[in-house]
């Protein structure tokens, strides 16, 4: 150890560390929370921090360089007063905040820069944070955080974060697009929709004080006594029999306190994906197996008392491998004589694993005979293929676990999951305890967009600390984040539709090969969302979907954010821009003929499981019951000029001869929860003061669901969002919730928020009554804060609340109750999307991105919006630079940020976003859901953009230079 001498905020400090340590690792020892890990190369820029004013990555930086310095975190900001810095205050009114794990960062950032530039223009600002990878929030928001801190800096007051409000076009003519700051959400109000106080507003989310300030907010911000640190050994093969495992060294090693693998773990059975109770078969996982499946599977895991001990004890763990064949391609897979990855005996429920079928799902809406004659009789037939590749999630918040036995001897999980509820349930036998002896307690999670909708450390780490019977902690590096926890699958897609002269479509069939890795968590249900999203948003008389989910030697495929859905319309779409253009007509208007509307049966979804059976009564077919379509759509072409597609000059700038400009068109269509399966339950409570606590099982991924939950309660119970306090996903303290996947939370937890309000509201309305000398509870209307009679007297929340703990009558006042719905209203866009194309070298640069939704009533604009930033950037990488390729071996070459590309904020295009009211009768005050939807778009309204610049399509994603030259260049 060494001695350094260093000014930490302002204060001149000493302070002990080994010549190796980081700084972050040092800071975070001082309790400077707000300094995050996000990789050990710097470039995520979550631990970036100030050194002498610059902007320094600080896991990169070893805390010997820092020596001398002056460093400065954002702990420096807090104000003797209570009051936020104004660059804080700026991001907090914004909404630039997602999961805010790399808030700090971003702060420092703009203190950076705003010390240097007051009145920074928008490209100096994404130039500063370009080292900040935080793509979730999609940047604009962030953008005017930074310029709304420069006024305030500059004595200014800024407008406040409000929606513009957009008139509704209609089938009027369109006349030109509105003019409105970028971060604000253009609001397109429905007369269906009636006034409320807190639903709707632009209510600043509840936690954003404490992630603006760097607060303990994440898994790894706390830190027990007596702390081990866990590390994985993981296969170097992509398929091979573990033939022996000698652990002597690394168990002699000082230090090491347990090692665990399948030769001293039980073999359990299990399927990791969190789903509702019955997991789907097969279940084809154990902790710890006698074979691994890809590069990067689990071999051995090692506690030890620092993680360089741990690290060197899996070194000094012996395998023995026999080495097996492998294959990484869906369609190879399936072939005969290809290798076959589960043999073992003791599986059940693989569709057929001599040919690495997991599943084999099929749908249709009329018998064989009809779709066959149907594409008999038809006046054109189109056919195309797509395929499309594994993206990772990329959570700048690796997955990380913590547990440790409680006084109690019980296992407490603290741990960055999406399902806490299923992980409970799902470790529970892995680890031979009954379920009463696990808590699990979800904190805030920086990131999960599906990646984390897994139990994926949680047995490693209970087996771990059943072992030592010390605190154990697990998280993946960067590497294998990318390797070893979870991917969208990979697919290839086959088309064929039938349409008559006028292109209205006749019949479609749909065949998917889906790529689910070794494990088949999630493939059955992926895969079957697939075939509904894919022939769910036209109408058409005859429908086929055939899918085979097949085993790979590939990093496992899971949940991702759209679930099956953009893999469906980045071909569903593509394919209808090439029937288009084969029969001449704008591609547009040709959707139009066939897009569903209200009223219309959703006829492949009962066929496709997803009301839980195979037929349905025609009374009991699923049909939309409230759509925007027509405006959504009038709107995204509006904004993007749609007419400038007959502009030659436009086209071809004549003083940049190689590009080509284009302009692209998707429809998407996504769900909201699973119906008959997904539950949420919430339990509020009224306090002295009129203050409320609610306490729900949901997960908050940083979407802002803790804040929209609050604002559903708080307008039954006529208070301000901030008078309710939100306890979420702990499954000792709060009710059930399934947990944050299928666009769910809104929609059922808030379903259930609103019930349980609506009872206490209902108990306060009664005491008020009796205080207020009223003879009927009718007469109390609350708002405000308070209880109001008609004649205009009023008692506050806080009196009844006072007269019911303490008078007459005591009681307290609270409810708790559940949500379940047959209902799964799907939320509607429009993509569009404007390119150049440099024909001598096939880069594609995207110049603008709009989407206009359809998501019913928006609880919280501003969340909502950013939700749809974040999601159409996340969709651009998708579309043109994300990929995970491995080498002839299976190994990934690029498993990392930089050689793995996610957009930043100096890359990212333009963005507007509109949101387009619809009343939705089934869910709470009108919503519907958006955080999957904005996902869905992007690429196909890419790769049809450079079909309308090129004359080409091309099939395949992502839109590479070197594919699309090649294209190009046939």
């Amino acid at each position: 150890m060494m001695d350094i001498e260093l000014t930490l905020n302002g204060t001149a400090r000493r302070l002990s560390c080994a010549p190796g340590d980081s700084l972050m690792t040092v800071l975070r020892r001082q309790g400077c929370l707000s300094v995050r890990y996000g990789s050990a190369t710097g470039e995520t820029g979550a631990a970036a921090v100030l050194v002498d004013g610059r902007l320094v990555p600080a896991d990169v930086l070893l805390a010997p360089q820092a020596a001398g310095h002056e460093v400065t975190t954002v702990e420096s900001l807090d104000l003797a007063t209570g009051e936020l810095h104004p660059i804080q205050a700026a991001f907090v009114e914004s909404g630039a905040l997602q999961s805010g794990y790399s808030a700090g960062a971003m702060i420092l950032a703009a203190k950076a820069l705003l010390d240097r530039v007051p009145d920074p223009s928008e490209w100096q600002v994404r130039e500063a944070f370009s080292g900040i990878l935080d793509r979730e929030t999609g940047y604009v928001k962030v953008v005017d955080a930074v310029r709304r801190a420069a006024a305030l800096l500059r004595g200014e007051q800024p407008e406040p974060m409000e929606p513009f409000v957009v008139e509704r076009i209609g089938d009027a003519e369109p006349g030109p697009a509105p003019v409105a700051p970028a971060a604000v959400p253009r609001l397109v109000p429905s007369p269906d929709v009636p006034q409320t106080a807190v639903v709707g507003r632009p209510t600043h989310k509840v936690d954003a004080v404490r992630l603006v300030k760097g607060h303990a907010a994440f898994v790894d911000d706390v830190e027990p006594r007596g702390m081990l640190y866990a590390k994985v050994l993981r296969s170097p093969h992509a398929h091979a029999r573990i033939v022996s495992i000698d652990d002597s060294e690394a168990r002699a090693l000082a230090g090491v306190h347990a090692v665990v693998h399948a030769f001293n773990t039980k073999r359990v059975k299990y399927a990791s994906g969190g789903q509702s109770w019955p997991n789907p078969r097969p279940w084809d996982q154990v902790s710890f197996d006698e074979k691994v499946r890809h590069v990067g599977d689990r071999v051995a895991a090692v506690a030890a008392e620092t993680p360089e001990l741990a690290e060197r004890a899996c070194g000094l763990i012996t395998v023995a491998y026999e080495a097996l064949p492998a294959v990484f391609d869906e369609r190879e897979a399936i072939l005969p004589g290809a290798p076959v990855i589960h043999d073992e005996p003791d599986t059940e429920g693989i569709h057929d694993a001599s040919r690495n079928l997991s599943h084999h799902i099929t749908g249709q809406t009329v018998p064989d005979d009809r779709l066959d004659a149907a594409f008999a009789e038809a006046d054109h037939v189109f056919e195309g293929t797509f395929h499309v590749q594994q993206q990772h999630h990329c959570p700048i918040e690796p997955h990380v676990t913590m547990g440790w036995l409680d006084e109690d001897e019980r296992l407490v999980l603290r741990s960055s999951t999406q399902v806490p509820f299923h992980v409970r349930r799902m470790v529970a036998p892995l680890l031979g305890l009954p379920i009463k002896r696990i808590r699990v307690v979800k904190p805030r999670i920086g990131g999960g967009f599906g990646g984390k909708q897994e139990m994926l450390l949680e047995d490693i780490v209970g087996h771990l600390v059943l072992a030592s019977r010390r605190p154990v902690r697990l998280e993946l590096t960067r590497e294998e984040e990318f390797v070893s926890s979870r991917i969208r699958h990979a697919q290839t897609l086959t088309f064929r539709t039938a349409v008559d002269t006028e292109g209205r479509l006749r019949a479609q069939d749909l065949r998917v090969i889906g790529n689910t890795g070794p494990y088949a968590t999630h493939g059955f249900t992926v895969q079957s969302v697939t075939g509904q999203r894919g022939l769910s948003q036209y109408n058409c008389p005859a429908k086929r979907y055939t899918a085979d989910v097949v085993y790979t030697n590939r990093p496992v495929a899971g949940a991702f954010r759209g679930y099956g859905a953009p893999q469906a319309l980045f071909a569903l779409e593509s394919h209808l821009d090439d029937i288009a253009r084969g029969l001449g007509m704008d591609p547009v208007e040709l959707r139009r003929k066939n897009w569903v509307r209200t009223g219309d049966p959703l006829d492949i979804l009962p066929a496709l499981g997803e009301r839980g059976a195979t037929e349905s009564a025609p009374e009991a077919m699923p049909r939309v019951t409230s759509c925007a379509t027509d405006e959504c759509v009038a709107q995204a072409t509006r904004a993007i000029g749609w007419g400038r597609r007959d502009d030659a000059a436009w086209r071809r700038p004549p003083d940049r001869p190689g590009i080509r400009r284009g302009l692209g068109f998707a429809l998407c269509m996504q769900a909201t929860a699973i119906p008959n399966l997904d539950m949420g339950g919430a339990s509020i409570k009224l306090n002295d003061d009129g203050s409320f606590n609610l306490l729900v099982g949901a997960t908050d991924l940083g979407t802002g669901a803790d804040t929209v939950l609050a604002q559903i309660a708080a307008e039954v119970l006529g208070v301000g969002a901030d008078d309710v306090i939100v306890y979420a996903a702990d499954t000792d303290l709060t009710p059930f919730d399934v947990g944050a996947y299928a666009d769910s939370t809104t929609f059922i937890s808030g379903m259930a928020v609103k019930r349980a309000s609506e009872t206490v509201r209902d108990r306060i309305v009664l005491r008020a009554a009796r205080l207020l000398g009223l003879e009927s509870a009718t007469e109390v209307d609350l708002r405000e804060r308070k209880a109001w009679a008609p004649d205009g007297r009023s008692v506050s929340l806080e009196e009844v609340a006072l007269h019911s703990l303490h008078v007459e009558d005591q009681e307290q006042i609270m409810a708790t109750a559940s949500h379940v719905s047959d209902e799964s209203p799907p939320p509607f866009a429009a993509q569009t999307a404007e390119v150049e194309v440099d024909v001598e070298t096939g880069q594609v640069t995207v110049t603008k991105l709009v989407m206009a939704v359809d998501c019913g009533v928006a609880i919280n604009p501003t969340t909502a919006s950013g939700q749809v930033e974040g999601a159409m950037v996340q969709a651009l990488g998708y579309g043109l630079t994300e990929e995970l390729v491995l080498d002839e071996a299976g190994r990934a070459v690029n498993p990392q940020f930089g050689p793995y590309w996610i957009f930043r904020s100096d890359d990212t295009p333009p963005t507007e976003v509109y949101l387009v009211q619809t009343m939705e009768p089934s869910g709470p005050f009108g919503a519907k859901s958006v955080g999957e939807i904005a996902i869905d778009g992007v690429a196909p309204a890419v790769r049809n953009a450079i079909l309308d610049a090129t004359g080409v399509g091309i099939n395949e994603l992502p839109l590479t230079p070197e594919r699309v030259w090649r294209a190009l260049h046939p």
